[in-house]
């Protein structure tokens, strides 16, 4: 059985983005980055909550869910942001380097339509900050036709909260329950 894919943005998840004061949570912690194809004399500096680094590992430990970095860091977020917050080298949804000046380019995620390929026919908990309703209406189109999808939105100001990995827990154990009881009902038997 396929395990759910937890798809997972950074900035505005684990980077957020700064408050109207300009000051960074004082839960974060200050890093300066070099993201690939940067000039060496232009870091990036970004701000870190290394509590993040240790729930999502809870998460992962789990077993429940396949974890993959869907983000425009692209391979930068496992050879980077992820060491930083004490995370295993994971995958990356290799997303292209659009030309594009609104990150809803037609009414929803720019992201969505090459998630939407990538993923084919497995569910997916994809925790983003961007998400328009034409998202929502994607995932509740997808959930209806039996390809389980939970769009988890935190706020881009406050980022990832322990409340939003627990819903993406309890959504994939009802997921695995769902499939064991399905397994074990006997080819053209009824569910009751």
């Amino acid at each position: 059985m396929r395990l759910p894919y937890l798809l997972m943005d950074i900035d505005g998840v684990l980077i957020p983005f700064p408050s109207p004061d300009r000051t960074a949570p004082a839960t974060h912690d200050r890093h300066d980055v070099l993201p690939t194809g940067r000039n060496p004399d232009q870091p990036v500096t970004v701000w870190l909550n290394p509590a993040h680094g240790t729930m999502l590992l809870d998460l992962i430990r789990t077993g429940i869910v396949a974890p993959v970095w869907c983000t425009s860091w692209r391979q930068d977020a496992a050879t980077m942001i992820g060491p930083l917050l004490g995370l295993p080298p994971l995958p990356h949804v290799d997303l292209p380097h659009p030309q594009i000046t609104t990150s809803h380019p037609n009414g929803y995620l720019w992201k969505r339509d090459y998630v939407d390929s990538w993923l084919g026919d497995a569910p997916v908990a994809w925790i983003d900050d961007d998400f328009t309703s034409l998202d929502h209406t994607w995932a509740a189109e997808r959930t209806a036709n039996g390809l389980t999808t939970l769009l988890v939105q935190p706020d881009p100001h406050v980022g990832l909260l322990l409340e939003h990995l627990t819903q993406i827990t309890a959504w994939a154990a009802r997921l695995r329950s769902a499939r064991a009881g399905a397994a074990d009902t006997p080819h053209g038997a009824e569910a009751a």
